[in-house]
């Protein structure tokens, strides 16, 4: 039998899904030499795991497609309702129980490889491999584990946030204008490096740009600068866009425009 790379090894995973948790983990170990200690053993346990699900798997489809005691063939899963999945008509009940075992060693296999490659993320977010954590949590999301993909950027988000905090906090409406390009540059990071899974991202950044925006009104007032007519600095300084954190980057995008243009 001739294995095509997108043959579904069982009823809910294709090999070149399998086998991806694998190359994943093979790129890790061979692209810096210096990985060593935890990462390397989770790399390793990774490893372990995804040749016991395809062990699970194979064994799982090899019975689903070989004939019964009486000639019968299992039943692709899914194929009528009500029909458990490899489920032979005919079949005796020790067959259909080695199939029912078989799928449910690969699912558990499954499990584990996915469980392998959180603790695998937690890793990489504790080193700041934060590239290979958005590649991770991409993978998982392609391998229909939206959920785990969804708690690896979460965690991600919050390690980022972590990085800007400081800088976040020294946002006040009376910044002098050395500080003010700065805040904006903090700000465009977190909008640009937080994944949008992170709870409340957007409420946050656009919680800061009231006294962002009121800080740069202060340094045009002082200077004497004249208030373009369609300027919305004063607008978003007095709190007018705070119910409306979809729109942060283009409100972000209009202070940033005004304050290059006039106190530049």
């Amino acid at each position: 039998m001739t294995a095509s790379p997108d043959r579904a090894v069982s009823p809910y995973l294709s090999l070149r899904q399998a086998v991806r948790p694998a190359m994943f983990a093979y790129r890790l170990l061979a692209g810096d030499a210096e990985r060593a200690g935890r990462l390397a053993a989770e790399c390793e346990d990774l490893l372990h795991l995804t040749r016991d699900l395809l062990t699970a798997a194979g064994r799982a489809q090899l019975l689903d497609a070989s004939p019964g005691s009486d000639g019968s063939v299992g039943v692709s899963p899914g194929v009528s309702p009500g029909v458990s999945p490899g489920v032979s008509f005919g079949a005796g009940a020790e067959r259909q129980a080695e199939l029912l075992e078989a799928y449910a060693d690969a699912a558990m296999g499954w499990a584990k490889v996915v469980g392998g490659l959180a603790a695998l993320g937690g890793t990489l977010v504790e080193r700041g491999d934060w590239d290979e954590v958005r590649r991770l949590a991409g993978l998982l999301q392609e391998a229909g584990e939206v959920r785990v993909a969804t708690d690896l950027r979460i965690q991600l988000g919050g390690a980022i946030w972590a990085t800007y905090r400081d800088r976040l906090e020294r946002i006040t409406n009376t910044m002098p204008a050395a500080e003010i390009g700065g805040a904006i540059a903090a700000l465009r990071a977190v909008l640009r490096e937080v994944p949008e899974d992170y709870p409340d991202r957007n409420r946050e950044v656009n919680r800061l740009l009231a006294p962002l925006a009121a800080a740069i009104h202060a340094v045009m007032k002082n200077r004497g600068i004249e208030m373009p007519y369609d300027s919305r600095v004063e607008h978003i300084a007095t709190g007018g866009v705070a119910k409306y954190p979809d729109i942060v980057t283009t409100s972000l995008d209009e202070l940033s425009a005004e304050f290059e243009g006039a106190c530049r």
